[in-house]
């Protein structure tokens, strides 16, 4: 008897609707059929099947034999252990709880605007800048503010010049599948693409990877995981900031979350006027990137973002 094939009724069952989604969207990017959706209203953010012939839990293109969206999926049955073989050729020990990695580092962009723009040093916006310019990545997909800017909601977009990643540099706290651009990033031309996302979101490249998942496992050429605690519902920033503290999102130049202190997790904006800061918070990054890019230059030790290297 030939093996069980895992297609995307046991991804429901398993994954999306027992508590397990992440809303990486890595399924929908894999999906080769069009018939994945995904839901981002009142703060779901999980996949959908689109097809009405079998329903929300089955698919016919699983029926047939399709498993792409079980092989993309970073949360789909023993997902830590293989995507450690396959990278590290071993499995993370008990004391390696925080995972794999190569080093660990403090580092910040010393090109003063990238600096300057950055949430936490900029880190992210010069790798990225540095992989675009020096023909590591074709594109990458990040997240930019909807509509003009001034709002707080993110959305997924492709990044192609330095003056897209400096136009999506800072933090969001409302989550952004950012892996959703990645057929605007395919059908731009781009053949090698970085993906910024949160570490659930950053997984997705290793696990299509691992299993093979067709061609955008060859096309993510470069994963940067935020390291996060939680995310925000977008009326938090509106019912906090403005009605409590009377700041106009217009007015706020940056915004810091702090997960924990003794009155518990703290908000803290700066405007361009002034500061309301309470207390600082230092970004954290883990990086799955070629050698090459692991070992771009840098001028000064000095930073404010906590790496740990991967690859």
């Amino acid at each position: 008897m030939p093996p069980e094939k895992f297609q995307w009724s046991h991804l429901y069952d398993e994954v999306v609707t027992s508590g397990l989604c992440t809303g990486c969207s890595g399924c929908i990017v894999a999906c080769p059929h069009d018939v994945l959706g995904y839901n981002d209203e009142n703060g779901v953010y999980r996949p959908f099947h689109l097809e009405d012939e079998l329903g929300p839990a089955d698919c016919t293109h699983g029926q047939k034999g399709c498993t792409m969206c079980t092989r993309a999926c970073p949360r789909f049955r023993a997902w830590e252990p293989e995507l450690d073989e396959h990278n590290f050729g071993r499995v993370r020990q008990p004391d390696e709880a925080y995972g794999i990695v190569k080093d660990i580092v403090l580092a910040r962009a010393t090109d003063k605007v990238i600096h300057d723009i950055g949430q936490d040093g900029g880190l992210v916006s010069a790798l990225l800048i540095y992989a675009l310019e020096h023909d590591v990545i074709d594109a990458a997909l990040v997240s930019y503010l909807e509509g003009d800017g001034t709002g707080w909601q993110p959305v997924p977009g492709v990044a192609r010049t330095r003056q897209d990643v400096l136009d999506s540099a800072g933090s969001r706290y409302t989550y952004s599948a950012n892996a959703l651009a990645y057929k605007d990033a395919v059908e731009g031309g781009a053949e090698r693409i970085a993906l910024v996302g949160m570490s659930c979101m950053a997984s997705v490249p290793a696990a299509l990877k691992t299993r093979r998942a067709g061609k955008p496992a060859r096309r993510f050429t470069l994963s940067i995981g935020l390291l996060c605690s939680k995310t925000f519902d977008d009326a938090i920033f509106e019912d906090l900031l403005q009605l409590k503290y009377g700041l106009q999102r217009s007015d706020i130049k940056r915004s810091t979350s702090r997960a924990y202190s003794r009155f518990g997790p703290t908000m803290a904006a700066t405007s361009k006027c002034h500061s309301k800061s309470a207390m600082h918070s230092r970004g954290r990054a883990a990086i799955h990137a070629p050698t090459s890019l692991l070992n771009m230059p840098t001028s000064q030790p000095a930073g404010s973002v906590r790496i740990a290297i991967g690859r």
